[in-house]
């Protein structure tokens, strides 16, 4: 992107020269496609914004191999059940998945992904020294049933109306001060299905001082209580972050949790105001997010074979620069020794007008923090679910 991207970058750990492509093996031999293949995406985490582009490359490089691409999207809480019942009745009709970590996490506690590593490790070599450090970390979550395809610090951060608040809270306890005295003026989505909801609830033990903040039933007692206590002035919780971007664009509320991604993709849309402002409160610490690509358990051979190739493309360092986007997940690319210089010229005109100079600094100088494993992950989202949003989640 610009001089300051590639200072970021540098923070990053980006790494040093770029590695020669790399050449994969496949760790058995599958059938060879006896015809093109139609291949199914369902996407639950708005993951085509970044993905389409290296998807549709795969396909024109190899098109003895797919056909074409259909995709769907869906919500994420909807995708295990949907996913458990395709797979019980033998009828899966599903083929790969983008998906963030929070339909990740309930895959792998129903068991519903392929496991890839280290059964096809050939074809995924040195992980550890491709993938940026907080990438690799968001990966080894993944319990080798998913890959990283696009990672970024996230949040939480807040983003609020200039013109309409005066008043900015520096602090949770402020934050909550303000929402009580500015009823219905704060949002933030429910966090099974919105990344910044998720980051903005997995931030709060740090900002408290939680006893542990990776452990949501037992190490959380300040954080469920300050999420009960905020209930009281919040309207409702949308379903998905796009809302919550509407609402402050239109004025129906003032400020909201957001994200590195989520803070520039919706001014780049006009969602939101371009001079809309970001903050952080006392004792912020980044937590992580990241987008995987999965395979359901139960595709055949020879669609298992040609989805671990286009895994492997995906993770090419050329695929990966078309993951700067829009500045969807700021900024984007999972893969070391990916400069702004290789994204298309569009995504390099994005980040230098929607960009914000702080970021640079904002993640050299606090912590970054990995989300909840998959297990706590589910446990929080029941949790929240049960005692925080319960009738005011939107449908």
């Amino acid at each position: 992107m610009t001089t300051r991207r590639n200072a970021l970058l540098t923070i990053l750990g980006a790494g040093v020269a770029a590695a020669a492509r790399p050449v994969f093996v496949l760790a058995k031999e599958f059938p060879k496609p006896k015809e093109p293949l139609v291949i199914n995406v369902v996407d639950v985490a708005g993951d085509l914004q970044l993905s389409q582009r290296a998807l549709e490359k795969f396909a024109e490089t190899h098109p003895e191999l797919i056909s074409k691409f259909v995709y769907t999207q869906a919500p994420a809480p909807e995708l295990a059940a949907k996913l458990k019942a395709q797979q019980a009745a033998g009828r899966l009709d599903i083929d790969f998945v983008l998906t963030g970590n929070d339909a990740l996490a309930a895959g792998i506690d129903q068991g519903l992904w392929t496991q890839v590593l280290p059964d096809y490790a050939d074809m995924f070599p040195k992980l550890d020294e491709r993938y940026l450090p907080g990438a690799y970390a968001m990966q080894q979550m993944a319990k080798g049933q998913a890959f990283v395809d696009s990672w970024y610090p996230s949040g939480p951060l807040l983003e609020y109306a200039p013109d309409r608040v005066k008043d900015l809270p520096g602090t949770a306890e402020e934050l909550l001060a303000w929402c009580k005295a500015h009823p219905g003026k704060f949002m933030y989505a429910r966090p099974a299905n919105s990344g910044p909801g998720r980051t903005f609830v997995m931030g709060l033990p740090y900002l408290l001082g939680d006893k542990d903040p990776l452990d949501p039933i037992d190490g959380w007692e300040k954080t469920w209580a300050y999420l009960k206590e905020l209930n009281d002035c919040i309207d409702y919780y949308p379903s998905g972050t796009t809302v919550t971007m509407k609402e402050l664009g239109d004025g129906t509320r003032d400020i909201i949790a957001t994200t590195t991604g989520w803070d520039i993709n919706p001014r780049y849309l006009g969602i939101v105001p371009e001079d809309y402002k970001i903050a952080t409160l006392k004792g912020f610490h980044w937590v992580s997010d990241a987008n995987y690509v999965a395979i359901p358990k139960g595709v055949s051979d020879e669609k298992l074979g040609v989805l671990l190739q286009l895994i492997a493309f995906i993770l090419e360092p050329e695929q990966q620069a078309f993951m700067y986007d829009h500045g969807y997940m700021y900024p984007g690319p999972s893969i070391r020794d990916v400069p702004i210089e290789m994204a298309p010229q569009d995504s390099q005109d994005t980040i230098k007008r929607f960009g914000r100079p702080e970021y640079a600094a904002m993640i050299a100088d606090n912590p970054i923090e990995p989300p909840l494993d998959a297990k706590p992950l589910v446990a929080m989202f029941e949790k929240w679910d049960k005692e925080i949003g319960g009738a005011k989640n939107a449908k």
